[in-house]
């Protein structure tokens, strides 16, 4: 409660500052290349990546350097990888459900989720937010029979270069409640790992819009996807595979 009176008493300030944001901001294009693909060697895994800009690559040159690719880089050694990913810039939870329950059943057996920014800095209210997210869990076991999935932590927008104080602490906040939450659904739901994202944020190691992930974020975050699923990779491997 206090919280929202806080920001109800800022909101002369932070408007002006969303605005001048927004203007000031950097458009960046999602990585190019395929949203499919296959690598590796052995057993199959079919990994589906979901989500918002940061799925989709935003902030580096192609897919190869974003997270579908590193992940099936640093999953490869382990196994055939079959990878899709299904993202866009802009996307809320509303528009990733959206998504899901247009796509055929994808048969994952690890779904990646990168979704939340938007909801938090957008303000969609944190009842709405987890509701949908629930949905997209569901829709993931139950209609694409994802075995683990792999709930990425809503970024901590209080230590982007970009946002000015008090945009910065506001969105901050808010930010980090939204993972909460999230923390908090993925622990009452059978198969889901909230992935807190602990990733250091030297501006060096963002994309030159101080919004989203550089090459080495990406790399570290999906090296830390993998070792999230380590632990169910043998079960995933020794399935009885239907086709």
């Amino acid at each position: 409660m206090l919280s929202a009176l806080r920001t109800v008493a800022l909101l002369p300030v932070l408007v002006p500052q969303a605005l001048w944001v927004a203007w000031r901001a950097v458009r960046l294009p999602e990585a190019a290349g395929p949203r499919t693909g296959m690598v590796g060697q052995g057993d199959a895994i079919r990994v589906l990546i979901v989500g918002d800009s940061s799925a989709a690559g935003v902030g580096v040159p192609d897919q190869d350097a974003a997270l579908a690719g590193r992940l099936a880089h640093h999953l490869a050694p382990t196994a055939s990888v079959s990878w899709a990913l299904i993202a866009k810039s802009g996307w809320t939870t509303r528009q990733v459900l959206q998504a899901l329950e247009l796509l055929p059943p994808a048969r994952a057996d690890i779904a990646v989720l990168a979704v939340g920014v938007n909801d938090a800095k957008n303000g969609v209210h944190i009842s709405r937010w987890r509701k949908n997210y629930a949905a997209i869990l569901r829709s993931l076991t139950i209609r694409h029979g994802a075995r683990v999935i792999v709930a990425s932590g809503v970024p901590p927008l209080g230590l982007f270069p970009l946002l000015p104080t008090p945009l910065r602490g506001v969105l901050g906040g808010r930010a980090a409640r939204f993972d909460a939450q999230l923390a908090a659904l993925c622990a009452g739901h059978e198969g889901a790992v909230h992935l807190p994202f602990d990733q250091p944020l030297r501006p060096s190691d963002m994309a030159r819009d101080g919004f989203h992930p550089g090459a080495p974020i990406y790399d570290a975050w999906a090296a830390e996807v993998v070792n999230a699923v380590r632990p169910h990779l043998p079960q995933i491997l020794n399935r009885s595979d239907t086709g």
